[in-house]
C-alpha cells in the first residue's frame, strides 16, 4: 500500500495551499480531490475574492492577514502570476452596522490606515453611491481582490514542480486510524500517512462524522452586472466594496482592469440562510436570487445595476460562532480538520496553508490559531 508522509483530502484552497507548502518543505504529500482543483462545485471559485486588513468579524484576524499579505506576494513572485490586486475597499453602512463596528475596531486595535467618511462626502468620492444621511465609510487604501484561478493554477504547478503527487475525481470514503498512521480510503483503492489533512470543505462532514451535527452547509450566489453606460468612466475608480443595510450585507469587486465586459461581481453574504445538501442543491441561479442581490444597488448603488451577465452558486461551510476551524481530531492527533472557514477563508489559503504544513510536519506553528480549535465547538 503506497505510504506518504502527508495526506490531504481536498484541494480547495486551503488544502491546494498546503499541498505546495508541504512539497516545498520536501515533504513526500499527496492531495486527493473528488472533482478537480478550482471547480465550481464548492467554495473555491468565481473569478475573484476580497482581502482586507481591517477585519469586521475580529481583530485577532489582523496578524494572520498582515502574513497572508506578504504570502500572496511570495506566491505571486515563485509562480510569476499576478494574483493580489489593490483597489483600495470601501466598507459602508450605519454607524452601529456589524460592518463598520468590527472593522473600525480592528484598524484601531491595530493602528491600521483607514479613512472615516460620512455619507455626503463619501458619495462625492464615489458618485455611484446612494447612502442615507446617518452611513458612514470606511476606505481603506490596502484592500482589493485575488484571482482565484490564477491561485490555483500556481499552487498546482509549483506543488507538482516540487513533487507533489495528486489524485483527482477521487472520493475519500473513510479515515481509519492503524495506530501511528492514518488509512485513507477512496473509491479507487487506499494509501496511508503519518499524517492526514481534511481540508474538504462542505464534505469535512462526511469525513469527520462527528462533525455533522456542529458544521452547517449553505448554498450562496455570486452574480456579474455590466454596468450602465453613465457608470463606465467611473469604473477604474471603483474600490471593492461591502455594504450593511436593510437588505442584509452585500460586496462588490469592480471587473479587472475596469474591463466591463468581465462584469462588476456583487453577491449578497449569507444569501438565503439556506441550509443544503452539497451534493444534492439547486445549482441553477433564479430570478428571486437575482433579485436578493438586485435589491442593495438599486437602493444604494443604481450606477452598478445593469443587465446580468453571470451568475454562479457556491457553498459556505459554517461553524455556530464563524470561525474557522483547523485542529487535531481528538483521540487520533494524526488528523488535522482545516475546514469550516465560513464565508471568509478565501484571503487567508496562503497562511493557512504555511500553518497546516507546520502542523504535519513539526506539530506547532508559530501562528495564533486557539481561537480555532475543535473544543469550542462540544
Amino acid at each position: 500500500m503506497p505510504h506518504f508522509d502527508v495526506v490531504i483530502c481536498g484541494l480547495g484552497a486551503m488544502g491546494s495551499a498546503a499541498l505546495e507548502q508541504l512539497a516545498r518543505r520536501g515533504a513526500r504529500v499527496l492531495g486527493i480531490e473528488r472533482f478537480v482543483p478550482g471547480h465550481d462545485r464548492g467554495s473555491s471559485h468565481g473569478a475573484s475574492r476580497i482581502i482586507r486588513l481591517g477585519y469586521f468579524e475580529h481583530p485577532s484576524y489582523v496578524p494572520l492577514l498582515r502574513r497572508a499579505y506578504a504570502a500572496w506576494r511570495e506566491l505571486e513572485q515563485r509562480s510569476g502570476s499576478e494574483l493580489l490586486h489593490v483597489t483600495g475597499i470601501l466598507e459602508m453602512g450605519s454607524p452601529n452596522s456589524t460592518l463598520v463596528r468590527g472593522t473600525l475596531a480592528s484598524a484601531q486595535a491595530h493602528s491600521l490606515p483607514h479613512e472615516l467618511l460620512a455619507a455626503s462626502d463619501l458619495m462625492r468620492r464615489f458618485p455611484q453611491f446612494q447612502l442615507p444621511a446617518d452611513y458612514v465609510g470606511v476606505l481603506q487604501g490596502d484592500g482589493g481582490w485575488l484571482a482565484v484561478e490564477g491561485a490555483f493554477e500556481a499552487w498546482i504547478s509549483l506543488a507538482a514542480r516540487a513533487g507533489a503527487e495528486m489524485q483527482t475525481d477521487v472520493t475519500v470514503r473513510a479515515l481509519e486510524q492503524h495506530g501511528s498512521v492514518v488509512r485513507v480510503r477512496t473509491d479507487r483503492g487506499a494509501v496511508e500517512a503519518d499524517c492526514t489533512i481534511v481540508a474538504a470543505g462542505a464534505w469535512t462532514k462526511s469525513l469527520i462524522p462527528g462533525l455533522a451535527g456542529k458544521l452547517r452547509v449553505t448554498r450562496e450566489v455570486m452574480a456579474w452586472f455590466d454596468a450602465p453606460e453613465r457608470a463606465r468612466s467611473m469604473l477604474d475608480r471603483l474600490p471593492v466594496f461591502m455594504l450593511e443595510s436593510r437588505h442584509g450585507m452585500h460586496y462588490g469587486i469592480p471587473p479587472p482592469h475596469a474591463d466591463i465586459s468581465a462584469g462588476i461581481k456583487v453577491a449578497k453574504h449569507h444569501h438565503r440562510n439556506q441550509t443544503v445538501d452539497p451534493d444534492d442543491y439547486e445549482r441553477a441561479v433564479s430570478q428571486e436570487d437575482e433579485a436578493l442581490i438586485r435589491a442593495a444597488l438599486a437602493d444604494h448603488a443604481p450606477a452598478l445595476n445593469g443587465a446580468l451577465l453571470a451568475a454562479k452558486t457556491c457553498l459556505y461551510t459554517l461553524t455556530p460562532d464563524g470561525d474557522f476551524l483547523i485542529d487535531r481530531l481528538p483521540g487520533s492527533p494524526q488528523i488535522i480538520v482545516a475546514s469550516a472557514c465560513s464565508g471568509h477563508g478565501f484571503k487567508f489559503a496562503p497562511v493557512i496553508g504555511e500553518i497546516l504544513a507546520d502542523l504535519a510536519t513539526v506539530g506547532e506553528t508559530r501562528h495564533a490559531i486557539a481561537r480555532f480549535g475543535l473544543g469550542r465547538l462540544g
